[in-house]
């Protein structure tokens, strides 16, 4: 009998066990799980405490493939249309815009400097400002196997315009793109075009319009400003500033002499 008992009693204590199982509150070993768990919850608290979260910063080696935002706007975009007259200097017009908020300073480059140049070779823009820059080209008789319809279609001169950014108030200088070249934006690069003089066509005419544009603009450039005009009174006398100071300095110290007496 006591034997039952005994064993009546250790099944009941089991039972009662597995009851209570459930409602114990778990202890800091159990919930962190195995050791290796319990290590890398630590390395990441510790990671996290030295390496608090905040902005990402971009490496230069990341921000060299994303693209650079544009500061011009070119009109033609991808093209200088040159009239073919072999043997003859030729002109083209691009209009350049700024887009930006800021001043931006941009520069021509060749890729034949010795039968080309721009004019002007690079400007200051200030904020939606633009300019329509003339380019100069010699034109090249075509050699002996080559025909005039091949070099109307394809020609290997390219210009390419850089902008840069800058601040304040200044004149363009070539030193800028040379003191600043880490800031320098390759904006574009153009391919030359030759188009028939002879033949009537839209980018023909609009390049005639531009040209136009280019030299009314390059005309009004050269006349003086109206401030620094002389002035003409009467019958067309000079009025000689020093000498009118002059008078009335005069006139004052009469004035306080008659007072005095």
């Amino acid at each position: 009998m006591a034997s039952a008992a005994a064993g009546a009693a250790g099944k009941d204590t089991k039972v009662f066990g597995l009851f209570k199982l459930p409602f114990r509150k778990p202890s800091p070993a159990s919930t962190s799980g195995s050791p290796i768990n319990h290590a890398q919850s630590h390395s990441q608290q510790q990671s996290q405490g030295q390496n608090p979260p905040g902005p990402r910063k971009v490496s230069t080696v990341v921000r060299s493939f994303l693209p650079t935002p544009r500061r011009l706007k070119l009109d033609p975009a991808k093209r200088l249309y040159f009239p073919y007259e072999p043997g003859k200097q030729v002109r083209s017009a691009i209009k350049i815009k700024n887009t930006s908020k800021s001043l931006v300073a941009f520069k021509f480059q060749t890729t034949s400097p010795k039968s080309c140049f721009m004019r002007p070779p690079g400007a200051v823009l200030a904020p939606g400002k633009s300019i329509i820059a003339t380019v100069f080209k010699f034109v090249e008789p075509p050699e002996n196997n080559e025909k005039p319809n091949q070099r109307l279609q394809s020609s290997k001169v390219k210009f390419k315009i850089m902008s840069l950014k800058v601040k304040g108030d200044m004149e363009y200088k070539p030193e800028l793109f040379e003191e600043q070249s880490d800031q320098i934006a390759k904006e574009q690069i153009l391919q030359v075009v030759f188009l028939d003089a002879g033949r009537p066509t839209a980018a023909l005419e609009k390049l005639k319009r531009q040209l136009a544009e280019a030299d009314a603009a390059a005309e009004a450039s050269k006349k003086p400003a109206k401030d620094a005009d002389p002035q003409f009174i009467g019958e067309g006398l000079v009025v000689d500033e020093w000498k009118e100071r002059r008078e009335r300095y005069l006139a004052q110290q009469n004035a306080g002499s008659v007072e005095s007496i």
